[in-house]
């Protein structure tokens, strides 16, 4: 059987999604739980789009070991130069260069002669290769490629020093059947295309992500680019879930395996779905909250005979647990510390005397606490930005039926001043977030408010995620608490946080390869 690595791009490709802005401490979090996944490959930003993305790729570079790291770069120097800066220091540097090479692109975006892009493509390849010990190569476009031309500049490329070759479907027109002949065409008409490896980077246009990316493999792909939860941009790219569970299921026929932890999925589902404000549809192959749900009474009774009648993927392959109790409020200290450390969480002593606290706090209210509420606690905790931001200090809010809803909210402002402001709206929910506008020095836009519970009861923790716009830009955040009211307060506060700190650094043009 074939080893197949996993290029996760969730922190590039991934961010690209309509309204998703990760701060840094979010980026490493989600890199953090990329390693424990076992990527082979993380993709850790765009380092020449802007300082917060090359900031971004240098600490995730330092902290990851387990997994390689890369970047995205374009074809010439200055980007190169970036690129090493921030990826010189990690555990095996390497660079992931791109250039378009369909009629299209070359003609009206790059404004170029094809023999002037394979000279680029050369030259960009050869200078990398002074530093990086492994260069990524990729055709942007090459599925709208002309066949011939195509094999002509990776045959270049690969002199010139690449030593892994992607295959992009940029804009998710191929089918599998096209996508496997184009491999095959390769690997018979590249002379040298027994030195690298092929990757396959396939968008979900069509809907057709996935099966490209198996069809890739059946025909001779080592690599599959793809990201948690198929996020990415426009309707998103290869779902990292659907191919590694794939290969495990159906292993006989793709004869392939992938050395992911696929126990940490589920965990890693979560976590990019609230940290990026994204929903998981219920319906979604292996991470919807209906993947494994039967409601038909003849496939309820067969499971109940015997599960393998309607389930080819058992819960726990992914990481579902029973959602059973994991604390509660007479746990101490110890027992606490090995069940955040069990779930992969190691924050330092002091950060647990704090979360120990919260935790006790929470543990008072609920009458039971499962791994859901454990894990939003802790995530809540770990994403406290870690420089002065806007905190939420006191909300409170006056409703009656005939009555006009008003709050009051306290806030501490990056100086360490508090203040205080009462506003009204049309609901609760309205009112706080009209005294909110009063009280930040920027205006921002209201474009998406979605509630949430985290795990059930009348007890069950609320969960918020808004999307705030600002000059076109569109920030998320995220809220936990008891209160939905409460909870939708701190999503504004986050995302607002977000829009403050990043109001000063322009970004530049995003790449799509």
């Amino acid at each position: 059987m074939r080893k197949i690595d996993i290029f996760d791009t969730t922190l590039r490709d991934g961010e690209q999604s309509a309204g998703v802005m990760l701060t840094l401490q979010e980026k490493l979090e989600i890199a953090r739980q990329l390693e424990r996944l076992g990527a082979d490959v993380i993709e850790a930003g765009f380092p020449a789009a802007s300082k917060g993305d090359q900031e971004a790729v240098r600490k995730i570079a330092s902290i990851v070991k387990e997994s390689s790291v890369t970047g995205l770069a374009r074809a010439n120097k200055k980007d190169i130069n970036t690129a090493w800066e921030s990826l010189r220091n990690s555990a095996e540097p390497r660079i992931h260069l791109f250039i378009a090479t369909s009629p299209v692109h070359m003609t009206y975006k790059l404004k170029k002669t094809p023999d002037q892009v394979l000279e680029e493509a050369v030259q960009s390849v050869a200078y990398a290769g002074r530093n990086f010990p492994v260069v990524q190569w990729s055709a942007e476009d090459a599925c709208r490629s002309d066949k011939a031309f195509l094999a002509k500049i990776i045959e270049k490329v690969i002199d010139a020093g690449a030593s892994v070759i992607n295959i992009p479907d940029t804009v998710g027109f191929i089918n599998p059947i096209e996508y496997g002949q184009l491999f095959r065409y390769l690997k018979e008409n590249v002379k040298n295309i027994h030195r690298v490896k092929l990757s396959a980077h396939c968008h979900d246009d069509l809907g057709m992500a996935t099966a490209n990316s198996l069809s890739a493999i059946e025909n001779g792909a080592d690599q599959i680019e793809c990201t948690i939860n198929g996020i990415g941009e426009r309707a998103g790219n290869a779902s990292l879930e659907e191919v590694a569970v794939a290969l495990k299921i159906r292993s006989e026929h793709y004869q392939a395996y992938t050395d992911l932890s696929l126990h940490e999925i589920s965990r890693t589902s979560q976590l990019v779905s609230r940290l990026t404000g994204l929903a998981v549809p219920p319906n979604k192959a292996v991470v919807g909250k209906n993947a494994f749900a039967h409601e038909s009474g003849i496939h309820q009774d067969g499971v109940l005979k015997e599960r393998s009648t309607y389930e080819i993927i058992t819960p726990e392959l992914v990481g579902l647990s029973s959602n059973s109790l994991v604390l509660g409020k007479h746990s101490g200290r110890h027992a606490f510390r090995k069940q955040i450390t069990q779930m992969g969480f190691s924050p330092a002593e002091d950060k647990v005397n704090e979360l120990f606290s919260e935790f006790k706090n929470l543990a008072d209210k609920k009458k039971e606490l499962t791994e859901e509420d454990l894990y939003a606690l802790l995530m809540e905790h770990q994403m406290k930005p870690a420089i002065p931001v806007y905190e939420l200090l006191d909300v409170q809010v006056t409703y009656g039926t005939n009555n006009i809803p008003t709050a009051t909210v306290q806030l501490k402002t990056p100086q360490g001043k508090k203040v205080q402001e009462a506003g009204t709206g049309t609901g609760s929910v309205d009112a706080i977030y009209h005294t909110l506008d009063k009280m930040m020095p920027l205006e921002v836009k209201l474009k998406d408010y979605r509630l949430q519970s985290v795990g059930s009861g009348r007890d069950a923790l609320a969960q918020v995620h808004v999307l705030l716009e600002k000059e076109n830009k569109e920030y998320n955040g995220s809220g936990t608490a008891q209160d939905v009211l409460e909870a939708s307060a701190r999503a504004y506060v986050y995302a607002f946080n977000k829009v403050w700190m990043n109001a000063a650094e322009p970004q530049q043009e995003r790449a799509t390869i």
